[in-house]
């Protein structure tokens, strides 16, 4: 026999009162070039997906990377050159580097040999060092600069997609980051 919290459940169901159904984000051929603020693809080919608790275990216990890929707002162009200014602070998960502005859909040269160098570096050279990518919470970005890594022969590529949001709702701490400089 069906208990009443069961009927009810199937009725509201029948009904369509349990909410619209979330459709399912297909995993695209090539990166996301707008947009870059919605819902995002449960998967990404050659990583591994992630979630908050999962990130941390890993910091706990072995050698990872973990990078931030959240673009740094520009000086605003109707600001005076004799203004002081200072970007908004960003809190991040502790230990992580920031490479701002690598999570575009097309990157300049200049940002393309900045992403391949920062990667050379923190993975010490070697493609099978774990690499963690995040940004914010729905963030095509992270996605793409995770992509990237993969297409770069990176083997250890984890994606985190539910970024900053993610790690406080869990609880964890965060420490003010600043982006790694292009030069």
């Amino acid at each position: 026999m069906i208990s009443r919290a069961a009927r009810v459940g199937l009725l509201i169901l029948g009904l369509g009162l349990a909410g619209p159904a979330v459709a399912e984000v297909p995993e695209p051929a090539d990166y996301r070039q707008g947009d870059y603020r919605a819902e995002v693809p449960a998967t990404l080919m050659g990583a591994t997906v992630v979630d908050a608790k999962q990130v941390h275990a890993m910091m706990v216990k072995e050698a990872v990377v973990v990078i931030d890929v959240l673009p740094q707002p520009p000086r605003p162009a109707e600001l005076p050159a004799t203004t002081l200014w200072h970007p908004p602070a960003r809190h991040d998960i502790p230990g992580s580097i920031w490479l701002a502005n690598v999570g575009f859909g097309a990157l300049s040269a200049e940002m393309e040999g900045y992403f391949r160098k920062a990667l050379e570096a923190v993975s010490l050279g070697a493609k099978d060092r774990k690499l963690v990518f995040y940004c914010e919470a729905s963030c095509w970005m992270s996605w793409n600069a995770a992509k990237r890594a993969v297409e770069y022969g990176y083997t250890a590529v984890y994606w985190f997609p539910g970024g900053m949001q993610a790690w406080s709702e869990a609880g964890y701490p965060t420490l003010l980051n600043a982006p790694v400089p292009v030069k």
